[in-house]
């Protein structure tokens, strides 16, 4: 908890449910927000960017996708995954399935009504439930293997995050909405958004990657400091 004292900073962090390292470098960055309570209070804002904007909608195999992008074999995306697996065990938010029994394969999904439904939720509940719908949206992904492009899916999570139903399937076929969020992902791109997790302090300071939380708890108290003597 942040005391009185504390510089406030507003975070943007650039990242896609998809991505394993979004949600593993998101819990290091919370814990290291943590951290710095006292002395930075922060407010987090999920900004738009596609990993895959042209993925059609009904998914692809995970494994497939990814020997494709980074042309390797499945045994090389197998060790891969072994290691994001670690990374994310460590942190302490598994990417394995958490259901009963053999879990569906692992897919890649077409992300875009995501970020539509996130940025709906920054507009008309605020940052905090935002968060709430992107942690929501990560663990349906990794750990529950939900179709991500299914729009019934989406609104089903608004309402486990306290949104309200009714409310995110209008937002879906909101065509100012829709636009809202690419010109969003065109500022992000203009603005040097090339890769995810990037986290951006008060529009000024880029942190890349999936840190270690005490890195990024330095990080935030140098920028706090900056800001405080600005």
């Amino acid at each position: 908890m942040s005391t009185s004292s504390a510089t406030p900073v507003v975070i943007d962090i650039w990242a896609d449910v998809m991505c394993p390292w979004c949600l593993v470098g998101w819990v290091s960055f919370k814990e290291g927000a943590r951290l710095a309570a006292e002395d930075v209070a922060v407010t987090v804002r999920w900004m738009p960017f596609e990993l895959n904007p042209r993925m059609a909608p009904e998914g692809t195999l995970q494994a497939e996708h990814l020997a494709k992008t980074y042309d390797r074999s499945l045994e090389e995306i197998d060790a891969m995954r072994a290691e994001l697996e670690g990374a994310a065990e460590r942190v302490g938010f598994p990417l394995t399935w958490q259901g009963e029994g053999e879990g569906p394969p692992a897919m890649v999904w077409n992300t875009f009504d995501c970020h539509k439904l996130l940025r709906w939720a920054l507009a008309a509940y605020g940052p905090a439930e935002q968060t709430k719908l992107a942690e929501e949206m990560f663990a349906a992904h990794f750990q529950q293997r939900r179709n991500m492009a299914d729009r019934d899916v989406l609104v089903s999570l608004c309402e486990a995050a306290g949104l309200d139903g009714t409310a995110a399937r209008e937002a879906l076929d909101d065509e100012a909405l829709e636009l809202a969020v690419r010109a969003e992902e065109e500022r992000g791109v203009s603005g040097g958004i090339g890769a995810v997790p990037t986290f951006v302090v008060n529009h000024k300071y880029m942190l890349q990657g999936a840190q270690e939380p005490e890195n990024f708890a330095r990080a935030l108290r140098q920028i706090a400091n900056m800001e405080a003597a600005a």
